[in-house]
């Protein structure tokens, strides 16, 4: 991996790679990939369209638009994908710093994306490792899609938040100790059923009176996906009301634990900078 460069593309044939490589990760003809052409007005007004190389070949990409929010600079960070034999090796993560660096250049302050709660490897990414925090959940965001990873279960999304100027973030980046290291009185908002070859999402959604709670999801939502799809439906809807009940009463969702089984999102009220 020390041989991949990253950098912002350069050529039509580079933008066509990354549309190539969006047609591998979320399959061919997918309804809302981005062609060369807007990657290239994207870039030249400002946005992020950088990729990963080995020599001269594409690996992963991060593509992004920047514009205004709130009457501030702000990014949308939409796209980071990583060929399948380069995955879980720390490229992506390299890619966002890079995402970043470029931007903090810009004067930009936040990046936003969304992300699959249930997809607890983006969220370990998003929130233990780069120091995003999220606490907006939204219902079904992208409407139906025609990618393979979201058949089934619909499109609920997490909104991510990276404060990429401030203190925390910098921290994160730095090695400090995660948010579940600090937060250690936690209650678990949706405590999953006893029993079973899978884990199951329990009956109840119990919001403790708690600084710090967490939320459980599965760890290997493809997989549950794959072998039992009305389980993976199931979750889907647990996890749904578990976070809208979180967020409802003020938590903000700062970290997750990745286990076998189940993964645990930690959730706070005591939000630091």
């Amino acid at each position: 991996m020390n041989d991949i460069v990253i950098r912002p593309v350069a050529t039509v044939e580079e933008r066509e790679a990354c549309v190539a490589l969006q047609e591998l990760t979320w399959g061919e003809g997918f309804a809302d990939r981005v062609p060369a052409s807007i990657l290239m007005v994207a870039q030249e007004m400002g946005g992020v369209v950088s990729g990963a190389f080995q020599g001269e070949r594409l690996v992963g990409f991060v593509f992004g638009i920047t514009g205004f929010r709130g009457g501030r600079r702000a990014h949308w960070s939409d796209m980071l994908a990583v060929l399948p034999g380069y995955r879980g090796r720390g490229l992506g993560y390299r890619l966002k710093l890079h995402q970043r660096d470029l931007l903090l250049a810009l004067g930009v302050e936040t990046v936003f994306w969304t992300f699959d709660p249930l997809v607890s490897r983006n969220a370990h990414l998003n929130l233990r490792r780069l120091g995003a925090i999220t606490r907006t959940y939204e219902r079904d965001l992208y409407g139906r899609s025609n990618s393979p990873l979201h058949q089934g279960i619909g499109t609920d999304r997490l909104m991510a938040e990276w404060w990429i100027s401030v203190g925390r973030v910098g921290r994160r980046l730095a090695g400090a100790a995660p948010e579940a290291d600090r937060l250690t009185d936690r209650a678990l908002v949706n405590p999953p059923a006893a029993g079973g070859r899978h884990p199951r999402p329990g009956a109840d959604i119990v919001l403790p009176e708690t600084d710090a709670v967490e939320i459980a999801v599965p760890s290997d939502i493809h997989g549950l996906r794959s072998s039992d799809p009305g389980l993976a439906l199931d979750w889907r809807i647990n996890v749904r009301a578990a976070f809208e009940s979180a967020f409802g009463a003020g938590y903000t969702a700062v970290d997750l634990i990745r286990d076998d089984g189940l993964s645990r999102y930690v959730l706070t009220r005591t939000l630091t900078r």
